[in-house]
């Protein structure tokens, strides 16, 4: 017998990766629209290429504001560290392997975000704000995804299951239909 994985049919596969498809489209939507709308601001700092020194600043304010910031910085993308894997549909790929592409997928998607973002009225490009990202995706990663495949692949390895019949009484033979000639 085949495994599927899922523990279920393709057909079901596919609804699962079709599912992370979208919920992935829906999240980059909300990301860029969170991320490129124009903020009113009577000055705008310069770009910020100097790396840990946003990080650095944050942590010189109160533990609350601190962690308001960095949280702010890392949330945003760390749900793709779950959903470009779904997307993906790899259930026997190894950890190593999902997390370096699922990293550099999200490194590229935020880099892309902050380039266009410097263009954008009251944005600037600030290097840490990467970084805080991609964190965020690793972390995330690291939590969900491969406790989540050891547990499809412990599920389809099981098979699937079949619901218990009740024996059925033998109703003796099957009957056939006679064979009905061709019309002239």
């Amino acid at each position: 017998m085949q495994r599927h994985g899922y523990g279920g049919t393709p057909a079901l596969r596919y609804r699962y990766r079709v599912a992370g498809c979208v919920l992935l489209a829906v999240h980059l939507l909300v990301l860029g629209w969170l991320a490129l709308r124009p903020l009113t601001a009577p000055w705008v700092t310069p770009a910020r290429l100097e790396p840990l020194a946003t990080i650095r600043a944050d942590l010189a304010l109160s533990p609350w504001d601190a962690a308001r910031s960095i949280g702010a910085g890392v949330l945003p993308f760390a749900p793709l560290g779950v959903l470009l894997p779904w997307a993906g549909g790899r259930i026997a790929a190894s950890t190593p392997v999902s997390l370096a592409r699922t990293v550099f997928t999200s490194a590229m998607i935020s880099l892309a975000l902050q380039v266009v973002q410097s263009g954008v009225v009251g944005q600037v490009l600030d290097v840490d704000a990467l970084l805080m990202n991609v964190t965020g995706v690793t972390v995330a990663h690291l939590a969900v995804v491969p406790a989540v495949r050891a547990r499809l692949r412990r599920r389809g390895e099981a098979g699937p299951t079949l619901p218990l019949r009740r024996e059925e009484a033998d109703r003796g033979l099957t009957p056939t239909i006679p064979r009905v000639g061709i019309a002239p």
